[in-house]
């Protein structure tokens, strides 16, 4: 697919579309691709990894998936300053992040709420995102 670490996401979640618009405004060297989990290439590199009812951001770099809080601070690290401190978080232990996390995800419809469908990607940045 790429060697560039990709983020896969939740295509119908505005809180993770709004990651995703967060990242491509941040990410000032174009290294992160996307792929929504729903899409042929999310499946297929889900699958890649033995990752199965993943409904949550994973990234996938060097051979490796990172998922629920390890991969948002690996994403954090690719933005460089000032992101790059969300390497201290893990300081914490990663049953606590996790927890986080999962409390976000577990809610994050009720809070940001849902789309109908996947997000198109809009023409400028359409070559970063796999399908």
């Amino acid at each position: 697919m790429t060697d560039r670490p990709i983020v896969l996401f939740d295509g119908v979640c505005n809180l993770c579309n709004g990651f995703v618009n967060f990242l491509l405004d941040h990410d000032s060297e174009g290294r992160l691709r996307f792929a929504a989990l729903q899409s042929a290439a999310g499946q297929e590199l889900l699958a890649r990894h033995g990752l199965r009812d993943i409904d949550s951001v994973v990234l996938v770099e060097g051979g490796r998936a990172y998922t629920k809080s390890a991969a948002a601070i690996r994403i954090a690290e690719h933005l460089g300053w000032p992101y790059r401190v969300a390497r201290v978080a893990r300081l914490l232990p990663t049953d606590v992040r996790d927890w986080l996390y999962d409390r976000i995800a577990a809610n994050r419809y009720d809070w940001f709420g849902k789309r109908e469908g996947c997000r198109v990607p809009d023409e400028d940045v359409s070559d970063r995102f796999l399908s």
